[in-house]
């Protein structure tokens, strides 16, 4: 029997309780699920490469020990069906908040599929309770001093404060 190996593919900046919630689900689907971390400099992450895998990594240690699955999580920054191909990846997971979303999505797969038609683009609703955050959105709240406890763990909300403590204290320095 053939193993099912998903790839998330995201910029993960920071990792949210919406993206939580899709590995979750996506961990069901197949047995070996890769996250993808794009490298993305032209977002200016909050986080290096380096932060935001390592706290994808933390993050995901639990879901995968919950769901009997293996996950790895890896940094990329070449095309996407292209890493899709590099770590055997036979489904491509998308998770989608709103219609908006959609009609981006929509575009992608049908570019992904003139590129590769062998592999398929799975998309998962967030759940309600999720369906408004945005890792954007969640440095923004956090930035001006707001709680974003609802969005990240207790663990990536840390890392986030301790983040824009220390980009306050830079400016300040300025």
């Amino acid at each position: 029997m053939t193993k099912r190996t998903g790839l998330y593919p995201g910029t993960f900046d920071p990792i949210t309780n919406g993206h939580l919630d899709i590995i979750e689900r996506a961990a069901k689907l197949v047995d070996h699920l890769v996250i993808g971390v794009a490298i993305n400099e032209a977002k200016g992450p909050l986080f290096t490469l380096e932060e935001r895998v390592e706290m994808v990594r933390h993050e995901t240690a639990r879901i995968a020990r919950k769901a009997g699955v293996t996950i790895s999580v890896e940094p990329f920054d070449v095309l996407l069906m292209h890493f899709a191909e590099k770590v055997g990846a036979q489904t491509i997971i998308r998770g989608l908040r709103a219609v908006s979303d959609f009609e981006y999505e929509f575009q992608m797969v049908g570019m992904n599929m003139q590129l590769n038609r062998g592999i398929e683009t799975v998309f998962l609703m967030a759940g309600a309770e999720h369906q408004a955050i945005a890792s954007r959105l969640v440095k923004e709240i956090a930035s001006l001093g707001g709680d974003i406890s609802h969005f990240t763990s207790p663990y990536v909300m840390k890392k986030v404060l301790q983040r824009m403590e220390q980009r306050r204290t830079a400016a300040g320095r300025k």
